[in-house]
């Protein structure tokens, strides 16, 4: 009796929500028959024993991922991963997913994680984790496979473009503490360099407190690569530190919904300072938004190349405690109207990546005042790199070697330089 009221409160629950839909009503009562029906003989005909909520779950699971690669049924221990990982911690690779053409692919890695120290790539499609296909996978499933308890290794499958056949890269789980704002300064030159990692909380108030600092700089890198979003609000406000008036972005959602628009104030922006923002494949979401606003609004030049395309809202719907639904409920649109979803940001000039060719960075050169330093330094080198890459990180400046090993960021750079002596150019003239 108890399993037909279930059903029964089931169908109440669906044609409760069905009734926006323009179907008549005899049309949803003849659904949701074939729906009840449908449970009914899989619980009692289906080879393993399989219980009732179990149905109903795999239902829900089967029609959320049918609806578009973000949407999705969080079971328990999903919808705790998920409240875990919003706080910033949690145990995995350091690595965000997404689906792109049917495929489950590396959005990005997370700077200074496990992921990113073994050489994952923005656009690597996961063919198998520790060996298990990831065929008809759905984002979640993934992220559960792969996140697990510090120190304990998974093996994923990688096809990369470029490559003749995929090859495995085994990779140690570690507590996954993302710091989302670190600011420099570039050597040469009066510039500040402020990268993004992700949209968390911490992010316009990390970014404020450096132009508040730096108001002397003449000019601003923002290099949003690999940063895979987060946040509506810390991109909207990220911009605003930028502009002081004009549409950000707006959210539309199903045909009739109102449209939900989010506008600069001018009491927030902090610098007039040319600017410079550093896009790639990795870039999606809430650094789409900001660079395609920025864009859109003739605030900034955007170097790099095409970004991830992910221009989706999702919302997250509790199911009583436990469970919950992700749900994509409006589409993002740029000052100018346009939309990203599946077609990216083009950047106003194309580079890809790589060292600077012909530079200082392929010579070899020595004073004989360095020579014997440099050769005792050499001969300790053994292992050593992981340890130099942390020191460059906590360094508080962008050395010309580091500009020298990333053309993107030299070609940004050199787009601000041009941008600052036009500044000047027309002050100057403004003046006389």
């Amino acid at each position: 009796m108890k399993k037909f009221l279930s059903v029964a409160v089931l169908s109440a629950v669906c044609f409760v929500g069905l009734h926006a839909k323009s179907d008549s009503e005899k049309e949803k009562l003849a659904a949701l028959e074939k729906f009840t029906k449908s449970v009914a003989i899989i619980e009692k005909y289906y080879v393993d024993n399989i219980n009732f909520t179990t149905i109903v779950d795999k239902a829900i699971s089967g029609m959320m991922s049918n609806l578009d690669a973000h949407s999705s049924f969080m079971d328990e221990k999903g919808f705790k991963d998920m409240q875990i990982s919003t706080k910033g911690e949690f145990g995995g690779l350091g690595i965000t997913v997404g689906m792109k053409e049917g495929a489950l692919t590396v959005i990005a890695p997370i700077d200074g994680t496990p992921a990113d120290k073994a050489g994952l790539k923005s656009n690597d499609v996961i063919l198998r984790i520790d060996g298990k296909s990831t065929i008809g996978i759905t984002i979640d499933e993934a992220v559960n496979q792969m996140r697990g308890k510090p120190k304990t290794a998974v093996t994923i499958t990688i096809l990369r473009k470029g490559e003749k056949k995929p090859f495995d890269v085994k990779i140690v789980r570690d507590i996954i503490k993302v710091d989302s704002v670190y600011t420099k300064t570039i050597e040469g030159t009066n510039f500040g360099y402020i990268r993004v990692t992700n949209f968390d909380q911490k992010v316009t108030d990390g970014v404020s407190d450096f132009l508040k600092k730096n108001k002397n700089l003449s000019g601003y890198i923002l290099d949003l690569r690999n940063n895979p979003g987060g946040l509506l609000d810390q991109a909207v406000s990220l911009t605003n530190l930028f502009v002081s008036e004009g549409v950000i972005v707006s959210q539309k959602g199903r045909e009739g919904t109102k449209e939900e628009k989010h506008e600069a104030s001018r009491y927030k922006k902090l610098t007039d300072a040319p600017l410079v923002v550093l896009i790639n494949g990795g870039s999606a979401s809430a650094s789409e938004i900001v660079s395609g606003a920025l864009q859109d609004l003739s605030r900034a030049v955007i170097v790099g190349e095409k970004s991830f395309g992910k221009g989706s809202v999702q919302m997250i719907v509790p199911l009583g405690e436990k469970e919950a639904l992700k749900l994509t409920t409006a589409r993002y649109y740029l000052p100018s109207g346009r939309s990203i979803q599946a077609n990216g940001l083009e950047p106003d000039i194309v580079v890809a990546p790589g060292k600077v060719p012909n530079s200082e960075a392929d010579s070899f050169s020595l004073k004989e005042a360095d020579l014997k330093k440099h050769l005792t330094s050499e001969l300790s080198k053994v292992d050593s790199t992981v340890e130099v890459k942390k020191e460059n990180d906590k360094s508080k400046v962008v050395s010309k070697k580091q500009i020298l090993e990333d053309i993107q960021l030299k070609s940004g750079i050199d787009a601000l330089k041009v941008l600052t002596n036009l500044t000047k150019k027309a002050k100057n003239g403004a003046k006389k």
